[in-house]
């Protein structure tokens, strides 16, 4: 019985085999070939695409809220989880925003011939106080029907505190979102499993009307968002180990280096769980605040992805002629930022965030498919950024929580 290639090695192939025939049809002069021919396919794919994220960002978000309940029992070890969980990822998309405008500014990122087939257009720019006002839905139904994403989060946030304050009251929906968070879960993993498809015919499409130069520009955003993992954990990581945990950076890493090696070859934040746990109670972390902290982690610390999100964002924009105002910048730190609950647990996740995102300032999902086929670099490095937050949180909870407890105990004995 032959052994079924995966999911990665599929995709890999299917890039490979998309760019060779476009490079072809390019040389041949046959560029409508695919355009024609091929380019449906990866259409419809990219609409399946469109069609389950808005489910999915508003079910597993409500989910996720949910899921938190558990912060009860924990008192403060939740909230400053979170807390750190969610400065850190606003940070990563500041970080990964100015690598990219960086690397846009130098001129390293193209904007792509709008040539026959071609659909992306421009967005339309927006100030800050548009941005703000535009993030609170007046009518639900019409934001889901437009996938206004922000407004999307919205609701899910407010629905979500709803149903846990809600209590017993609340337990028929609380089990409604979780068994209808399962059933999306599953058809957006049916939809993944497409990706081969998509991936070559979009590939075959893009390299025919845009020639080899488009090849060099995907080597360039790779190597602009492990940038941005680098910068990230050197000095966002390794500073709060050093200030919060007293940590050096050269210890933290050293000790933490097993579960980053796991995680950069697996892909998987939760096959890495066992690893992480053992890494950061050997730098010092409590057991229980670990038990606490690494699956919920897992579940939304993302770091890597927001990273991944800012620096696709801008390189899709630029390839399609769009220019980013102040407004749509705000738009991506919010909605990378605010969509940290929830998604990034699930399998092909960073696919369907960078989906939201791109719909939230009014980029072409199409265009997903220029970079897809390389999404498993960029899945490897955002991976190892995740798990490596989650136990530099893990380490700086448990020294807050033991000076807490050392304050409590001294306090008592005067």
């Amino acid at each position: 019985m032959k052994k079924k290639l995966s999911l990665p090695i599929q995709i890999l192939l299917a890039l490979v085999l998309g760019v060779i025939v476009g490079l072809v049809c390019y040389k041949t002069g046959n560029a409508s070939f695919t355009a024609n021919y091929l380019k449906p396919f990866g259409t419809i794919f990219v609409n399946l695409l469109k069609f389950v994220v808005v489910p999915v960002v508003l079910l597993s978000m409500i989910d996720g809220i949910l899921s938190m309940n558990d912060m009860k029992r924990v008192g403060t070890i939740g909230w400053k989880t979170m807390a750190y969980f969610f400065c850190t990822t606003a940070i990563a998309c500041i970080i990964g925003l100015s690598c990219a405008i960086l690397f846009d500014n130098l001129g390293l990122f193209p904007t792509l011939a709008a040539e026959e087939g071609a659909v992306w257009e421009n967005a339309t720019s927006a100030n800050f106080m548009d941005t703000l006002v535009g993030m609170f839905p007046s009518n639900m139904w019409t934001s889901f029907s437009t996938a206004n994403m922000l407004q999307v989060i919205i609701i899910a946030i407010m629905f979500g505190g709803a149903i846990m304050a809600s209590g017993e009251k609340g337990r028929l929906c609380r089990e409604f979102v979780s068994s209808a968070n399962a059933v999306i879960n599953q058809l957006m993993s049916f939809i993944i499993k497409l990706s081969p498809i998509g991936v070559f015919t979009m590939m075959s499409w893009v390299v025919a009307t845009q020639g080899t130069e488009i090849l060099g520009s995907l080597a360039i955003v790779l190597c602009c968002a492990y940038i941005g993992y680098i910068i990230h954990a050197v000095f966002v990581y390794s500073i709060t180990a050093k200030t919060m945990a007293g940590i050096s950076p050269i210890e933290f890493f050293k000790k933490a280096s097993p579960a980053m090696i796991f995680a950069f070859t697996s892909a998987s934040s939760v096959a890495t769980l066992p690893v992480s746990k053992e890494c950061a109670e050997n730098m010092g972390a409590d057991k229980d605040i670990t038990s606490f902290v690494l699956p919920l982690g897992a579940t939304v610390n993302m770091d890597g992805t927001a990273i991944y999100q800012c620096v696709a964002t801008v390189f899709l924009a630029t390839c399609a002629g769009v220019h980013l105002g102040l407004g749509e910048l705000v738009t991506i730190v919010l909605t990378a930022t605010l969509a940290s609950i929830g998604t990034a647990g699930v399998s092909g996740a960073g696919t369907i965030m960078l989906a939201m995102v791109l719909t939230s300032i009014g980029v072409d999902v199409n265009l997903i498919m220029i970079i897809y086929g390389i999404d498993r670099l960029f899945d490897m490095g955002r991976t190892c950024l995740n798990i490596t937050g989650d136990m530099a949180c893990s380490v700086c909870i448990s020294k807050l929580e033991r000076k807490k407890t050392q304050n409590k105990t001294l306090i008592n004995n005067k």
